[in-house]
């Protein structure tokens, strides 16, 4: 998004500004001069006029606003704010500095635009310009709701503009603001209806909002192609479901899987469509197609132990649950150390080291023990070693420290087993789902746990309680895949006013 060239302050634009205001308080042929290079784009020859008389009278502020004007002229930014700001100094309220110093500030996605912004508001509260750029800030903060009130005050300065109806859409998704998100993604793709990321991303929420059929009518020209995209083709299944047209849906699907057959969600759809409608052993035929092509893929074997066990076919289950948690212990079932980057990227010696210092100055941080836990014991340490047994004593601490810190509890349980304490582990389990029913880990390593006594009557239970949980989870991630579809396709952070 890009504001008007009175606020632009670029080079190009420079010649457009007005100086009415400025010649009417400017004395001598030097401050004429000055002027009329600026209006020439003669930037080099302004600086040259006016840092003279800039030493001589430094108590001037239109004087420092023409030297900004200079400086931004020859891209100097730094320099054009530091005489905005030196304006202001001398007089807060003089409105183009403060303009000039929003809008260097803004483009440089900083904050300090912030104050600014609001000050030229006290002065010129209905200006749809800083509303504008405050909604945008406002957004990439995280901050919807302030966002959404600048946005609306921005009247057609940004309606007018796809890339920031895209923002002013996402940030009603945020707010759960379903129908007027939809209004808003209708508005942009009219503006370029040729777009097919504005297509899908407007498909997306209407799904979201619950008119299928409006999504379908959206999809339409996109379904056309030849070839058409896999990622449309699963979206319109969505739609197509969410319908009421299953037939439709099952076609469309299996459509996107010959079009990218090595696309690991387009199963999981598939196996999900299966589940819905009790068409357990279709589902598993279709996750067998894919395990062929991606016979290492985690996640299908959960969606097919899932399977399994609508079908009461326990031992094949928990043999598919085994084999995920052996590809991906920590992303199929497991609890990994969230928020710990080194961890996510599969470094956990640095890991580590980073968890370490920070216990070094928090020695009774209840999470910082957990993620110590944690990592050692995704480092595969064997039951006896010293690293074992201070993954062992990192946990129990977090434990005691904080009893309903259920992932500390997993990761002990899961430490019990493979040191052979079978019942510490059972009961490290049960505690945790006493806080967390829903904790899929826990339910994993209880169903672990039982094999190994003589009380097996629980696993059918608990097997069927994770397959549950894990088609929970499947449908809560097929809602947050749809935000990420509209997410992806906005503009990146580059697009700004």
């Amino acid at each position: 998004m890009r504001l008007p060239s009175g606020r632009a302050l670029q080079a190009g634009l420079l010649a457009c500004f007005s100086f009415v205001g400025l010649f009417a308080q400017t004395d001598g042929d030097r401050m004429r001069a000055a002027s009329e290079a600026l209006r020439s784009s003669k930037f080099a020859e302004a600086l040259q006029i006016l840092q003279p008389a800039v030493q001589q009278s430094p108590g001037n502020k239109q004087l420092w606003m023409l030297q900004g004007l200079a400086y931004l002229g020859e891209k100097k930014k730094r320099e054009a704010l530091a005489s905005f700001r030196s304006a202001l100094k001398i007089s807060p309220d003089y409105l183009p500095a403060l303009e000039g110093a929003a809008q260097i500030e803004f483009d440089a996605g900083s904050k300090a635009a912030v104050p600014l912004l609001e000050h030229v508001l006290r002065l010129k509260p209905d200006d749809p310009t800083s509303h504008a750029m405050l909604a945008v800030l406002a957004s990439k903060q995280g901050d919807c709701a302030t966002a959404i009130q600048h946005f609306e005050k921005s009247g057609a300065l940004t309606s007018s503009q796809p890339t920031a109806l895209q923002q002013e859409g996402l940030c009603l998704l945020k707010l759960k603001q379903l129908d007027r998100a939809v209004a808003v993604f209708e508005h942009a793709l009219e503006l370029n209806s040729g777009d097919t990321r504005s297509r899908s991303q407007l498909a997306a929420v209407q799904l979201m909002a619950d008119k299928p059929k409006d999504a379908v009518r959206t999809l339409t020209p996109l379904l056309q192609a030849n070839p058409p995209d896999a990622k449309v083709l699963r979206l319109a299944a969505s739609a197509y479901e969410a319908s009421g047209d299953t037939p439709e849906a099952v076609r469309t699907l299996r459509e996107a899987i010959v079009t990218d057959p090595r696309n690991t969600d387009l199963y999981l759809d598939f196996a999900n469509l299966s589940m819905d409608h009790q068409s357990f052993p279709v589902g598993i035929e279709m996750i067998n197609s894919g395990l062929k092509l991606q016979p290492e893929s985690a996640p299908l074997y959960l969606a097919r132990g899932i399977l399994y066990v609508q079908l009461a076919r326990y031992d094949e289950a928990e043999a598919d649950f085994d084999k995920a948690n052996a590809l991906d212990p920590a992303g199929s079932l497991g609890s990994v150390a969230q928020g710990l980057e080194a961890v996510q990227s599969n470094d956990p010696d640095r890991a580590l080291v980073t968890v370490r210092a920070k216990l070094a100055k928090k020695p009774n941080d209840p999470y910082l023990l957990y993620l110590q836990a944690d990592v050692l014991a995704q480092k595969g340490t064997e039951p006896g070693s010293p690293e074992f047994q201070a993954a062992l004593r990192s946990a129990k601490r977090a434990v005691t420290l904080q009893p309903s810190l259920t992932a500390a509890r997993d990761v002990l349980a899961k430490l019990y087993l493979q040191a052979g304490q079978t019942q510490l582990a059972i009961e490290q389990c049960r505690k945790a789902l006493e806080t967390d029913p829903k904790d899929q880990t826990a339910v994993y390593h209880l169903i672990q746990g039982l094999r190994k006594t003589e009380t097996k009557s629980e696993i059918p239970g608990l097997l069927k309680r994770l397959a549950e949980l894990r088609a929970e989870s499947s449908r809560q991630e097929i809602e947050r895949n749809r935000y990420k579809l509209v997410q992806d396709n906005a503009p990146g952070p580059s697009a700004q006013p």
